[in-house]
């Protein structure tokens, strides 16, 4: 479990599939959900501490539905890792509610290399399976499964 100062940032689920991992993520906004539910991403990819912020990817989505939005930017992180074959350390978003959610996001990271980094799980795809997102009282939540 990672803690930044008195709020949780995501935790691990246990038990859930034999070929899965879950996580719950939490955030104040949905900036901060975004944010850690990507770190719980770019946690299980690889040992953060081994990767060198160097490079920077920018990309922006839009979705009517926030869940759909959260489902597609952590699925663009994978297609990322996949297609231009990096790591991620850092994560920054922004996201403007209206018709259209729109979310712009940065990513900084760098290319794979088994060498200098530390690789954990090679995850495969984001899942529906459990996948949640929703508001509540103290700010926002986020269920997700992703398939390695």
């Amino acid at each position: 479990m990672n803690i930044n100062n008195d709020r949780t940032k995501y935790r691990f689920l246990e038990d859930v599939a034999i070929a899965d991992i879950a996580f719950e993520a939490y955030g104040k906004t949905l900036n901060e959900l975004f944010e850690n539910a990507a770190s719980a991403i770019f946690e299980l990819s690889a040992d953060v501490e081994t990767i060198d912020a160097v490079k920077k990817v920018e990309f922006e989505l839009e979705n009517v539905k926030l869940d759909n939005l959260l489902y597609d930017f952590l699925s663009e992180i994978l297609f990322l890792k996949d297609s231009k074959y990096m790591v991620f350390k850092n994560v920054h978003v922004a996201i403007s509610e209206g018709k259209k959610n729109c979310l712009k996001a940065v990513l900084e990271g760098d290319r794979i290399n088994p060498e200098v980094q530390h690789l954990e799980n090679d995850i495969k795809a984001i899942t529906m399976h459990m996948f949640e997102l929703k508001k509540e009282k103290n700010g926002y939540k986020a269920t997700v499964v992703v398939d390695i």
